[in-house]
């Protein structure tokens, strides 16, 4: 059961519950405060043909339609998501399906640009989903994707602690020992894998890719006044931003 659990966590109902009331849940991609700078990263969506992996509610789906993109498919392994997703979407060029990203087959050259927003640090093989996605895009297509930062996936513990002088400190250990990570967040033992940003890097280069963008994100001071909680992000990256192009 707990294997089950770990590997689709987003189908257990106590913790879809939870998830379903996160403010980027709730509010969209307003509710996310990266949404902006991973917005800075994407190319021009006019006539492009999109595949969202992880497309969750669809909300990133339902966005990329309304700036022109000629189509959209939504991959996501959890049946709640691909529900409440197409649920929420009045609109023929969105198609939504059940997918596991471990095993994913995508036609050749279909795609213009591959999204993925935190989804890929749940994948094992992430080496493999790089090289399906490469050979999905159409020369000089483009994958724009975000991440748990490999340095808050190694933190000794997913909450910050006092030193001595009560200063917030964030420990990360093993960081370069690469794996399974288990968190409890909305369930117990959540599963998803650490990479180094090397490995997640070198995976990109070694698949083809050619990299864009990285960045790691950190919050704004208007962020910060708007949501005061925001503050913590700045003593060490929460997510991982990465624009690459094929």
């Amino acid at each position: 059961m707990e294997s089950i659990l770990a590997q689709n966590v987003y189908d257990d109902p106590d913790f879809f519950a939870g998830y379903s009331r996160l403010p980027r849940q709730v509010h969209g991609l307003d509710g996310a405060p990266e949404w902006p700078a991973i917005r800075d990263m994407l190319p021009p969506l006019a006539g492009k043909r999109i595949v969202d992996l992880g497309c969750g509610f669809g909300w990133a789906s339902r966005w990329m339609r309304e700036q022109g993109a000629a189509a959209v498919l939504g991959l996501d392994l959890s049946d709640n998501m691909v529900r409440r997703a197409k649920a929420d979407t009045r609109d023929a060029a969105i198609e939504y399906r059940i997918a596991d990203l471990e095993t994913l087959e995508l036609p050749e050259a279909a795609f213009d640009l591959a999204y993925s927003a935190l989804t890929l640090h749940y994948l094992r093989d992430f080496g493999r989903l790089v090289r399906v996605v490469h050979k999905a895009l159409v020369p000089g297509g483009g994958f724009v994707f975000t991440i748990e930062h490999p340095i808050f996936m190694a933190a000794a513990h997913p909450h910050w602690i006092a030193d001595e002088d009560g200063r917030k400190t964030w420990p990360v250990n093993g960081y370069s020992i690469e794996g399974e990570r288990r968190t409890d967040w909305f369930a117990r033992g959540v599963l998803k894998y650490h990479r180094t940003i090397g490995t997640t890097l070198n995976s990109l280069i070694g698949a083809g890719f050619q990299i864009r963008r990285v960045e790691e994100f950190s919050p704004t001071p208007g962020q910060i006044a708007r949501a005061p909680e925001l503050a913590e992000e700045v003593e060490r990256p929460m997510l991982l931003l990465v624009s690459a192009c094929r």
